[in-house]
């Protein structure tokens, strides 16, 4: 598959986070010629937290891993992920699969199997062949290193046509704390907790309780600001796992909270950038409404809109489609105290297009391929930040194959 135009020119380099190893392989669970399973081995000590898609179609990984969370940390963890197949809508049969899945893990790690945590992307409503996967975890185990994770990346991609990675490193206390994380996620995005499926690690200790409510905080204002499609998958997963090797308590830190915050926020608008068929990666910044919450709805509102992504895949300045989005959102809204630009152009206010605006600027600054379009309600302080993609004849052509 063509990697898409706005993807980074190459996998970051991440910080090694001390207490997790990674293994990837080929399993032939569906792809042939790459690996499609990624296991992460966990220290004995890790904290871990997830958010979880609310479909009520949730997939069986998804409900055992829900039962998991807030376990705790004595003994070792693991994560194992599968692509090109969801185990979604599978019944007795995808729960039967979880559970022969993270049983093997646990024995050949020593682990509890309650301390594993699994995650399948790809198809739904096909039998998981769970048997390809444990048939491998002897090999996974023997495959872990705690520089993996580019490989553990590339395992859990099916439509993505590049492996997702942030991570940095930061002083507290005058020693060093490091954060890490891949994520996968093309099409069905729509989150509605956190997205896709997204694995977060860092060497700092914090109880889990903490590390709960910071990552729910921070998902509510990065993954559950993006969207491709309007379309919240069966199988979103967000894990973190806080192993607390550095030996630095980071509970009440507000710089590694900003650190987080900006690695989940890269990692968010690396799905949207790998958005299926995308060619524009488009913010739209909602200020001036009522309160935060009309201003993150007419945002999503903007960003969902078909019309408004296929004008801007056509670079066409149509401004009477952001309006359009403004007013169906539900939203309180006036139309005579609006005001729309994008980028810096003030296209319309006050109820009717600005003087001051010309086509040709509108035009020329759709030929772009990252874009601001900006709202401004005049009612109020509520504001909100959200990003997605054009809408091509690509997705079309990818969605239309994706079982083929």
């Amino acid at each position: 598959m063509k990697k898409s135009p706005l993807a980074p020119d190459h996998f970051p380099a991440l910080p090694m986070i001390q207490g997790v190893r990674f293994s990837a392989l080929e399993a032939g669970v569906r792809y042939k010629g790459r690996a499609d399973v990624m296991l992460a081995a966990l220290d004995a000590g890790t904290t871990i937290a997830g958010v979880f898609t609310k479909s009520t179609t949730r997939a069986a990984p998804v409900l055992d891993c829900q039962t998991k969370i807030g376990g705790a940390a004595d003994q070792g963890a693991a994560f194992i992920v599968n692509s090109g197949n969801a185990n979604a809508f599978t019944g007795k049969n995808g729960q039967e699969a979880v559970s022969r899945i993270t049983l093997a893990v646990a024995d050949q790690l020593g682990v509890p199997q309650a301390r594993v945590f699994s995650s399948s992307t790809g198809v739904i409503g096909e039998p998981l062949p769970h048997d390809k996967i444990t048939a491998k975890i002897a090999q996974l185990w023997d495959g872990l290193s705690p520089d993996g994770i580019e490989s553990a990346a590339q395992a859990i991609m099916t439509t993505d046509t590049f492996p997702k990675g942030a991570g940095c490193s930061l002083l507290i206390d005058g020693k060093q704390v490091n954060i890490a994380g891949i994520a996968k996620g093309s099409g069905m995005i729509a989150p509605n907790m956190a997205t896709m499926l997204v694995y977060i690690f860092t060497d700092a200790a914090i109880p889990q309780a903490k590390l709960q409510q910071t990552l729910t905080e921070l998902t509510n204002v990065t993954f559950n600001c993006i969207t491709v499609d309007s379309d919240t998958s069966t199988s979103d997963t967000l894990l973190m796992a806080a192993t607390g090797t550095s030996g630095i308590d980071v509970s009440g830190d507000d710089s590694f909270r900003e650190a987080l915050h900006n690695i989940m926020l890269d990692l968010a608008h690396q799905v949207v950038k790998d958005g299926e068929g995308a060619t524009k990666f488009i913010e739209i910044n909602v200020t001036g409404a009522a309160n935060d919450a009309d201003a993150k709805t007419i945002g999503l509102s903007i960003a969902n809109s078909p019309l408004v992504k296929t004008a801007i895949a056509g670079e066409d300045p149509n401004w009477g489609r952001i309006v359009m989005a403004v007013g169906k959102s539900g939203a309180q809204a006036d139309r005579d105290r609006l005001a729309i630009r994008f980028g810096d152009i003030l296209v319309a206010e006050n109820g009717w297009v600005s003087p001051e605006y010309k086509e040709e600027l509108g035009a020329g600054y759709m030929k772009n391929q990252d874009l601001t379009i900006r709202v401004d309600l005049g009612l109020g302080d509520g504001r909100a930040r959200v990003w997605t993609c054009d809408l091509t004849h690509g997705y079309i052509s990818i969605n239309a194959d994706y079982r083929s």
